[in-house]
C-alpha cells in the first residue's frame, strides 16, 4: 500500500491507495508550516488501521520549495559561480534576476577561467588558484550555498565536476549544485535554475528531515519520495538536493491522477483547487512539458517543466459586486472558516457556486440573499475562464476531451465551448493526492552529442542507458524500465554535427 499527499494552497489531500484501489481519502487545510498539516493528514490515515506495517512508502506532493521563492524566505545565503572568462563577461550572473530575490539570497557573484564551446573545446583551462580564492572569498561572505555554471557544460560538464573538487576541499560543508544536472543548453536561464535550487537546498533538507522524523513517531518507517514537475517520483535523498524538481508538482499530480481515475491518456487536464486553475495536456498519460523557458518567481529558467497555464480562480476565490470581480484574492486555507456558507463573512466563488444550485456545501440558507441573477452572471463569468484556459492549453482549435478535477470543479457546469466531452471522474477532489500515490520513478537526459565521434544510433543508445539508469537509481525496478518519450533535434547550425537529444524513461517502484 501507498500514502499520496499533496499539498496544495489551500487544501492538504491524502490518500490510501492498495495498488489500483482508493482505500481511504482526507482533505485537511493546509496549515502555515505545511509540515504539520502532513504528518495530521498520515496520522487520521493510519490511526485506525491494523495494518500500517502493510503500507511500503509515502508519495509526496508539496508547494513547500516554491512558496519559499515566492515568499523569498527560509532561502540560503548563495553564490553563483560561471565558469567562462574570458567569454560571456557583458550579462554577467543574476543579471535578470529581480532585486528583491536576488537580496534574500545575498545576490554574490562570481566569474572564473573554464568553460566549453558549442563542439567541446575548452574556452580556457581552470586555474585552480583561482577558484581557491574565490572559495575563499564565499567563505568570507557567509555564503552556504553555490551554483557552478559553466559555459556549454551540457555539452562537457568537466570543468564543474573539476570546480566542486576544489572549492569542496576549501569549505566542505558548502552546497553545490552544478548546472548540467539542472537545466538545459541556454547559459542564463541553466544558471537560474541551478541558482534557484542551490537556495532551496537548505530549507529543502530540513523539510525532508522534518517529514522523515514526524513519519517515524507515527510508526511509518518507510521510504519517502516527492513528486517531480514531470509526474515521475524522485527518493528524498535525491529531493534533498534537487529540490527545485518538485516546483510544478502540484499540477503534475494532478493530471497522472486524472488520468488514472478517468482512464483517458490523452485529453486537457482542468484543475480548479481553493486558490487557482491549472490546465494542462495529457499526452500518453503524461503532462506535456514546455517546450520554451519557464519562468519561476519571476527568474527566467530553463529545467524540466510541465507545459501549464494557471490563473487565479478557485473555490476561496473573492468575490465583488457593482463592478463583477473574480480574484485574484482568495482565502485560501480558511476557506472552511471564512466563506459565508460556513458562517464567514466573506463571498467566495464557493457561496456563488452554492447560491445558484450548483453545489452542496456548509449551509444553503447562509447565501439565500445572493441574487440568482448575479450568482447566474458571476457563473457565467467563471466559466469562460475555464474555457478560456483550455484554448490557451489546446494545440489545435477542434474540440478535446476534457477531464475535471479539484474541489473547485463545483464551480463550472458539464459542457463548454472547446470541449468535446467533459469527465467527472469520481474521487476527482483528491486526485492530486492520487497522481502522487501511484506515480512511477523516472529517470530524464538530455545531452548534445557530436557526430562526428559516433553514429545517431549511438548517441541514443547512450541517453537511453543513461536515463535507464537514472531511472534505476531512483528506486525503479530494472525489469520495469521503459523509454517513453524520444526527442533528438540537430544541430545543423553547428559544424560538428551535433545532435541534442532527450530520453525519457520511467518504471515502477521495486
Amino acid at each position: 500500500m501507498h500514502i499520496g499527499i499533496d499539498v496544495g494552497g489551500t487544501n492538504t489531500d491524502a490518500v490510501l491507495m492498495n495498488g489500483d484501489v482508493l482505500v481511504d481519502k482526507i482533505k485537511n487545510p493546509t496549515t502555515p508550516d505545511v509540515t504539520s498539516g502532513i504528518i495530521s493528514c498520515i496520522n487520521t490515515l493510519i490511526s485506525s488501521r491494523s495494518d500500517v506495517d502493510q503500507i511500503d512508502a509515502v508519495m509526496l506532493g508539496t508547494t513547500h520549495f516554491v512558496n519559499a521563492l515566492l515568499q523569498r524566505r527560509e532561502l540560503a545565503p548563495s553564490a553563483a559561480l560561471r565558469l567562462c572568462l574570458p567569454a560571456t563577461t557583458m550579462l554577467p550572473p543574476l543579471v535578470d534576476w529581480p532585486d528583491d530575490l536576488k537580496n534574500s539570497i545575498g545576490g554574490h557573484t562570481y566569474m572564473a577561467r573554464g568553460g566549453h564551446e558549442y563542439d567541446g573545446r575548452e574556452i580556457s583551462s581552470i586555474d585552480e588558484k583561482e577558484l581557491r580564492k574565490i572559495a575563499n572569498q564565499m567563505t568570507d561572505e557567509g555564503v552556504r550555498s553555490v551554483s557552478i555554471c559553466g559555459v556549454f557544460s551540457p555539452v562537457d560538464g568537466s570543468h564543474e565536476q573539476i570546480a566542486a573538487e576544489i572549492i569542496k576541499s576549501e569549505t566542505p560543508d558548502v552546497n553545490i549544485t552544478l548546472s548540467s544536472e539542472i537545466g538545459r543548453v541556454g547559459l542564463l536561464e541553466r544558471e537560474n535554475a541551478a541558482m534557484l535550487n542551490a537556495c532551496l537546498v537548505e530549507v529543502a533538507s530540513k523539510t525532508v528531515a522534518a517529514i522523515r522524523t514526524a513519519m517515524l513517531s507515527a510508526g511509518l518507517n518507510v521510504p519517502l519520495f516527492f513528486s517531480q514537475n514531470d509526474g515521475t517520483l524522485m527518493q528524498s535523498e535525491f529531493a534533498s538536493h534537487y529540490p527545485v524538481f518538485t516546483i510544478a508538482s502540484g499540477p503534475t499530480n494532478s493530471m497522472r491522477g486524472a488520468a488514472f481515475l478517468s482512464g483517458v491518456l490523452d485529453a486537457v487536464i482542468v484543475d480548479i483547487g481553493g486558490t487557482s486553475t491549472d490546465g494542462g495536456m495529457l499526452i500518453r498519460g503524461f503532462p506535456r512539458e514546455a517546450a520554451v523557458s519557464v519562468n519561476v518567481a519571476g527568474v527566467r529558467t530553463n529545467f524540466r517543466m510541465p507545459d501549464v497555464f494557471s490563473t487565479a480562480l478557485g473555490g476561496g476565490s473573492l468575490i465583488k459586486q457593482n463592478p463583477l470581480t473574480i480574484g485574484p484574492e482568495s482565502v485560501g486555507f480558511k476557506l472552511a472558516n471564512e466563506a459565508m456558507v460556513f458562517g464567514g463573512g466573506q463571498m467566495t466563488a464557493t457561496d456563488i457556486a452554492v447560491a445558484n444550485g450548483m453545489a452542496e456545501v456548509g449551509d444553503r440558507r447562509l447565501v439565500s440573499n445572493i441574487e440568482s441573477s448575479f450568482a447566474e452572471d458571476t457563473i457565467n463569468e467563471i466559466q469562460k475562464r475555464v474555457e478560456d484556459v483550455v484554448d490557451q492549453v489546446k494545440i489545435s482549435a477542434q474540440p478535446v476531451p476534457v477531464v475535471l478535477v479539484g474541489g473547485g470543479s463545483i464551480l463550472v457546469r458539464n459542457s463548454f465551448d472547446g470541449a468535446s466531452n467533459v469527465l467527472r471522474p469520481s474521487n476527482a477532489e483528491v486526485a492530486n493526492a492520487i497522481g502522487a500515490a501511484i506515480s512511477q520513478v523516472g529517470g530524464q537526459v538530455e545531452k548534445v552529442y557530436s557526430l562526428t565521434d559516433m553514429s545517431r544510433d549511438e548517441a541514443l543508445d547512450l541517453a537511453k542507458d543513461e536515463a535507464t539508469q537514472k531511472a534505476v537509481e531512483a528506486g525503479g525496478d530494472p525489469k520495469s524500465i521503459e523509454i517513453v518519450d524520444i526527442e533528438e533535434i540537430p544541430l545543423t547550425y553547428l559544424p560538428s554535427n551535433a545532435l541534442r537529444v532527450k530520453v525519457k524513461a520511467v518504471g515502477n517502484l521495486i
